[in-house]
This record gives C-alpha cells, sequence and structure tokens, in this order.
C-alpha cells in the first residue's frame, strides 16, 4: 500500500511534467508514446517487482493474436486469453500464496490492463470487420478503423497515469490526447464549424486536480481514522448478533459498508487527478463555460452516497467499469444480458468466493428493484410531498441493500459470508425472491434504449442523441474520420 501511495504521487508529479515538457505542441507524439511507456513499466517494476512482467507478457501476446487472427474473429481469442490469464495469476496468487493478503497484488492493474485489451479488441473489430450500419451508436463512435502500432499499443496498456489504478479509457480518447487533438475535438460543432468562443484555447487542469486531490486528502483521512474503529467484520461477531437488535444491526451494516468506501473514493479520485495532471480527462465546457475534466471519472461521490435506487448506485459507482461491462457484455449477449453481465464482472474480479455471492445476490437484488421500480414509483411522483418521502425510505431500502449484498466482497470467504447471511435470515434474499413473484418485470429488447443497470444514464442520453446525428459518421474504414470523433465527442459535451 506504502509503495502504491509512493507511485501515485510520483506520477501525479510525472503528470505535471509530462504536460509542461512534453506538451503535444512542442514533442512529437512518438516521444510521448515512449516516455509514457517507459515511466508506466517503471512504476510497475518498482511496485511490484519482476510480477509486472506479466503486463508486458499478457499485453504482448494479446498483439501477437490480433496480428495473426485478424479483424474477424480477435476479438474473441484476445477476450478469451486476457481473462483466462487474469484469472489463472488470481488464481496463483489467492490460493498458491497470499489468501486473503493485497501484498504485491499485481492483479489489480492487470483487470485494468484486461479491460483495455478486450476493449480495443472490439472497437478494432467493429471497425475494421463489421458493417457501419450494424454498429450501435456507441459502437460507431468508439470504433478504431485502424490497426495500432506496437508502440501505441504497449502505451495504451501501461502508460504511466492509468497503469497502477486506471481508470479504463477508450482507445480513441487516449490516442487523441497523446496527438494533441483532444481540445480541439472537443470544441467542435457536430457540423464540424469550431466555436469561435473557445477556439484553440488550452484548458487549465489545476482547479480540478486540486478538487479531486482534496477529496483524497479527506477521504484517506476518513479512511485512517474511521474505518478502523468500523470494521466490516463485527457484523459476524458472535456476541454482537445475540446482544444487537434488529435495527441497530441494520444500522451498523450500514456506516462499516460506508465506511469502507473510502479507500476506493482515495485511489479512483488521485488516479483521475494523475490523468488530469496530464492534461487527459477534458470533457469540454458546460453551459456556463467551465471546463469539464470528469472523462474519464470513475465515481461520483455525492450520487453514491444520496442513492435512492440500485440502479442508481452502479450507474455512479466504477463507472468506467459499469460501461465495459456493457460494451463487450452486456449489448453483445444473446441471452440472459444482466445475468451473463453480473457473471463476466464476478469473474473480471477475481477468484474469492465472496465476489460470486455478491453478484448472485446482486442479480436478484437488481431485478427486484426493478420491478418495484416499474410497477410502484409512478404513484409517489405526482405530489412533492409524497414523492420526498418515496425518495426518503427508498434511500434506505437502497443503501441497506448495498450493503447487505456487498457485505461478502469484503469478508472474501464463505463461511464468514453464509454466518452473515443466515444470521439475516437471508431476509433480503427472500424479499427479492418475492417480488419478482409479485410483481411483473418489464422485460428489455435487445437494441432498445434500455441497457439494464449496468448502464449509466448519462451513457444512455448519450446513445439518444447520436441518433440524431447518424447520418453523419463516416463510413471510412481505412483510416481515422475526423469528422467522426468530431460529432462524437459533441455529443459527449451537449448532455
Amino acid at each position: 500500500q506504502v509503495n502504491f501511495v509512493v507511485c501515485q504521487l510520483f506520477a501525479l508529479l510525472a503528470a505535471i511534467w509530462f504536460r509542461t515538457y512534453l506538451h503535444s505542441s512542442k514533442t512529437s507524439p512518438f516521444i510521448r508514446h515512449v516516455v509514457a511507456t517507459l515511466l508506466g513499466l517503471y512504476l510497475a517494476l518498482f511496485c511490484f517487482g519482476w510480477y509486472a512482467l506479466h503486463f508486458v507478457i499478457q499485453s504482448g501476446i494479446s498483439y501477437y493474436i490480433m496480428i495473426i487472427i485478424g479483424v474477424e474473429n480477435m476479438h474473441k481469442y484476445c477476450f478469451v486469453f486476457a481473462l483466462g490469464y487474469l484469472t489463472v495469476c488470481q488464481i496463483t496468487r489467492v490460493y498458491i500464496f497470499d489468501y486473503g493478503q493485497y501484498s504485491a497484488d499485481f492483479s489489480g492493474p492487470m483487470m485494468i490492463i484486461t479491460q483495455k485489451i478486450t476493449s480495443l479488441a472490439f472497437e478494432i473489430h467493429d471497425g475494421m470487420f463489421r458493417k457501419n450500419e450494424d454498429l450501435t451508436p456507441s459502437q460507431r463512435c468508439l470504433a478504431v478503423r485502424r490497426m495500432p502500432s506496437l508502440l501505441e499499443y504497449l502505451s495504451y496498456n501501461c502508460n504511466f497515469m492509468g497503469i497502477l489504478a486506471g481508470p479504463l479509457c477508450s482507445y480513441k480518447d487516449y490516442i487523441t490526447f497523446i496527438e494533441g487533438r483532444s481540445y480541439q475535438l472537443q470544441q467542435s460543432e457536430a457540423n464540424g464549424k469550431e466555436d469561435t468562443k473557445y477556439e484553440q484555447t488550452d484548458p487549465s487542469p489545476n482547479i480540478a486536480v486540486a478538487q479531486k486531490l482534496l477529496i483524497c486528502g479527506l477521504s484517506l483521512l476518513f479512511h485512517m481514522t474511521i474505518t478502523k474503529t468500523l470494521p466490516v467484520e463485527y457484523n459476524i461477531d458472535e456476541n454482537f448478533r445475540a446482544t444487537a437488535s434488529w435495527p441497530v444491526r441494520f444500522f451498523y451494516l450500514y456506516v462499516s459498508l460506508m465506511a469502507a468506501r473510502p479507500k476506493y473514493y482515495f485511489a479512483w479520485t488521485l488516479a483521475d487527478a494523475i490523468n488530469n495532471a496530464a492534461g487527459f480527462g477534458f470533457r469540454g465546457y458546460d453551459k456556463n463555460g467551465v471546463t469539464r475534466w470528469d472523462l474519464i471519472s470513475n465515481l461520483r461521490i455525492q450520487q453514491i452516497e444520496s442513492s435512492t435506487s440500485f440502479k442508481m448506485f452502479l450507474d455512479n459507482w466504477n463507472i468506467q467499469t459499469a460501461l465495459w461491462l456493457k460494451r463487450v457484455c452486456y449489448e453483445r449477449a444473446t441471452f440472459s444480458p444482466t445475468i451473463q453481465t453480473f457473471i463476466l464482472s464476478a469473474i473480471w474480479h477475481g477468484v474469492y468466493p465472496g465476489y460470486y455471492l455478491t453478484f448472485l445476490t446482486g442479480v436478484l437484488m437488481t431485478l427486484a428493484a426493478r420491478a418495484i421500480r416499474n410497477n410502484i414509483r409512478h404513484y409517489f411522483v405526482e405530489s412533492p410531498t409524497v414523492k420526498l418521502c418515496y425518495d426518503i425510505i427508498t434511500w434506505m431500502t437502497t443503501q441497506v441493500a448495498i450493503s447487505y449484498t456487498v457485505v461478502p466482497f469484503v469478508l472474501l470467504s464463505v463461511k464468514p459470508s453464509f454466518t452473515f447471511y443466515s444470521s439475516c435470515y437471508f431476509c433480503l434474499h427472500i424479499a427479492s425472491i418475492l417480488v419478482l413473484l409479485v410483481f411483473p418485470l418489464k422485460r428489455t429488447q435487445k437494441g432498445s434504449k434500455k441497457h439494464e443497470s449496468i448502464q449509466p444514464a448519462w451513457s444512455k442520453k448519450l446513445e439518444e442523441e447520436n441518433l440524431l446525428q447518424k447520418n453523419s459518421y463516416s463510413t471510412t474504414n481505412n483510416s481515422f474520420s475526423q469528422k467522426e470523433e468530431i460529432t462524437c465527442r459533441y455529443q459527449a459535451l451537449k448532455q
């Protein structure tokens, strides 16, 4: 953990230097790729020792698969290999070396690299093999129309800004940043005309970085002071279960799981700040002309803590992973997309049994929450007073349900997880099943606007807006289309 924090702070300083002295206006993309890759591999070597070779091996073999298999089927082979290699590494780390220990957890960066490998493979397949009219608006926007070079591929997977904690970004966004085209593209109108108000400006990320570092500091302080006093394991303490009343137990369940979240807030916000400090993550201006540096942000803390539905929580937690799951699994699944997506999420997270218990429970909770929302919510939205009461009740229910669901994720093992659930008499599992038996669940057809629980609301809005602009996309398959990128990014800016 100390190595991780030290390396991320070094990466933050390196990002400031990278933006100042290796700015795209001063340096060629080749130099920026080389420096970003070498710095990333150095940080990985410092933090994980020779385990960092796994990052190069996984990326190198995946690139070789892309070259020899061809664009028709490479996405399948890359997906199976990358996820399989990650799983083998997780099995050896967990069951052969340190079960439950996070020292030298080199599988963390490999999880991000696996996302990048699979995402890029699908994006190349979409851009170089599939017909343009067969793609969804988001797939058209992200489609890659040429094969990346080995340097570009390694830079994308192993750059110093995201090698330790991500977050995931699309290949086209990363290349656009390295080549210095991101600001111009973000400032362009959908019809290709430049927005003269902000033309050719190079916005400073300093304010955004300072704000995110403040959040990091508060999250770290909370984690070091409060989290230690509210251990999740106390939920299965025999004396606590025997003496505490049900309201007290559920209240402690909520506060103990809430106290476990700041470490994720710290890691993901710091990673976002590092990318912003390098100049990556700019997503245009809002209606007041204020810069937005949330292109690759991984969470929205305020929305998480105030979630009034299971979906709202998932929409704002680990956003880039939710988008990855949607793009490589949910919208491509031929049956039971929700179940397939949760299973993939469990496999990607690791091999601890607690992960699978959490995600299987999550399927039940998600379907039950959707059934309730679809069948009764419209009765409570007419009156502001009634809606306020409804929101308060759903907030309390959602926070308890989330906490109940993720306990095995923290406890990791089967025995303590079942000890907790049995002490609660599997109450929320039974309640979810009863809800699904009582309330009809509306089916979502493939290709519809609804992408179920894993699709963030802003992403859904982006796709709806893109439908209006579908005729403006280029169908050229041999090179990047500047007009296509402008249109895609303008849609992101509009929302």
